[in-house]
């Protein structure tokens, strides 16, 4: 028996709420919507300042032709399917779509102004930057500040939350939760600052980048102005120099930038998942759900570890982008056309992610409990505030001991040292009474440095 069709992607199946959005921009339908806008465009242009002796369009006819992007919906897609039945060619399809639509608007005079001296390539590359800008800018982006936001919360109110650290695995010099949350908000915050800039790059010049055809049908005109123009008008940043295609170095460059805010997102992951191992933070039971088929008593973070399986997937697609689309053969080949119909299924996996982050931070509560417990078994971590005072009280000629270092690895270095046991050691030392008393009334909790100020450097 044969299965009716179905998603072979998750993305599309499975996890398709989560990631609908970016369907708006990068799925097949996005991008031929983003094509007609493009060859719609680019005639009100030619026909707005009269190429050609073409009459300029009233307002009601640029209106009625911008409506053909606009209501882009499932008629237009199912003509478009029949076009390129016809045409073997997506871009030609799109071009007989608005020729068909300026017949029955009855401007079949400025027909032949569509797609006028262009390759498939000058309406692909700008549509491909249009639906990329508004897929990362209105979509992929908003997710990113929203985990960015949940994390700045948890940062703040657990500012003052002391916490064992755990460098190499093992207790280490005492932080706070809220200054761990932190790193990762000022990380992603640089990120997110760094696509923020991000340059959307495209070109508008012909089949080789020369303008040759344009300068063949009127050498007068100064085209690359008019190029310029048109793309800049468009909300994108005009690159002069090209081959047949614009050359991608932006996206390479994007998707190197998404790819990197994954990896940290991923260590966010792997650090919370810890967490939770650890009893740190707990999990908040979610009504109905099973943890385990067969053990009643779990909670799993499967949030977490959804989360870092997607960053994966998309960073390995992001830097196959990011490698692939920097290289054209000579003048053109068709890698791109193939490799950039993969754009959505990468910054899906991404969203996906972001989604099950946002999700998982809201379900976990931090067990403080635990955590003071944690520290008052790790006494020994002291051993370095007590060395590095004896170091000072050395310097000061306060005390006669040679190596405070040594002195204090005998002491503590894998064993388990209490607080009384520490206290007598201290007051045993040969330091000043001041430093002897600031040690004495050290405990691991209290022993944060400015772990709780440091979080006031995000602003």
């Amino acid at each position: 028996m044969t299965l009716p069709l179905q998603p072979l992607s998750p993305l599309d199946g499975r996890y398709s709420k989560a990631v609908s959005g970016l369907g708006e921009h990068l799925s097949e339908a996005g991008l031929n919507r983003a094509r007609v806008n493009v060859e719609v465009e680019w005639l009100v242009y030619l026909t707005d300042r009269e190429f050609f002796g073409a009459p300029r369009l009233t307002e009601e006819q640029v209106r009625d032709l911008r409506h053909l992007a606009t209501s882009f919906g499932q008629p237009e897609i199912d003509e478009l399917a029949e076009l390129e039945a016809v045409t073997r060619h997506d871009v030609k399809a799109v071009e007989y779509l608005v020729r068909n639509r300026l017949t029955q608007l009855g401007l079949t005079g400025v027909a032949e102004l569509t797609h006028f001296a262009c390759t498939s390539e000058d309406i692909n590359n700008l549509s491909y930057a249009i639906t990329i800008r508004e897929a990362v800018t209105g979509v992929w982006m908003p997710a990113l500040r929203a985990v960015i936001a949940e994390l700045r919360r948890q940062a703040l109110d657990y500012r003052g939350a002391a916490m064992l650290a755990r460098t190499h695995g093992q207790p280490a010099t005492p932080t706070t939760m809220g200054k761990e949350l932190a790193v990762f908000v000022y990380r992603l915050e640089r990120i997110l600052n760094q696509l923020e800039q991000t340059e959307y790059l495209a070109k508008f010049s012909g089949a080789t980048g020369t303008f040759a055809a344009h300068l063949a049908a009127d050498a007068s005109v100064d085209w690359p102005h008019v190029s310029e123009e048109f793309v800049t008008s468009l909300g994108l940043t005009w690159n002069p120099l090209t081959t047949q295609i614009e050359s991608h170095d932006w996206q390479a460059e994007l998707y190197q930038k998404v790819a990197h805010a994954n990896r940290v997102l991923h260590n966010l992951c792997t650090d919370v998942w810890t967490y939770i191992s650890l009893g740190y933070f707990t999990q908040i039971p979610v009504e109905g759900a099973t943890g385990s088929s067969t053990m009643p008593h779990k909670i799993n973070p499967i949030r977490f570890e959804n989360a870092e399986a997607n960053l994966e997937l998309s960073s390995a697609l992001l830097d196959s982008l990011s490698q692939t689309l920097v290289t054209s053969r000579l003048q053109r080949d068709l890698t791109d056309s193939s490799t950039q119909r993969n754009i959505g299924v990468a910054l899906g996996h991404s969203l996906l992610a972001l989604d099950n982050i946002l999700g998982g931070l809201g379900q976990i509560s931090l067990n403080e409990g635990l955590l003071a417990a944690d520290l008052d078994d790790n006494w020994e971590v002291l051993g370095e505030a007590i060395q590095t005072v004896v170091r000072a009280e050395i310097t000061a000629g306060r005390s006669s001991i040679t190596d405070p270092y040594a002195l204090l690895k005998q002491l503590t270095r894998g064993k388990k040292i209490g607080q009384a046991e520490l206290v007598e050691f201290v007051e045993g030392l040969d330091i000043g009474a001041e430093a002897k008393a600031r040690l004495v009334a050290l405990t691991p909790a209290s022993y944060t440095g400015l772990a709780s100020d440091l979080v006031d450097y995000l602003g």
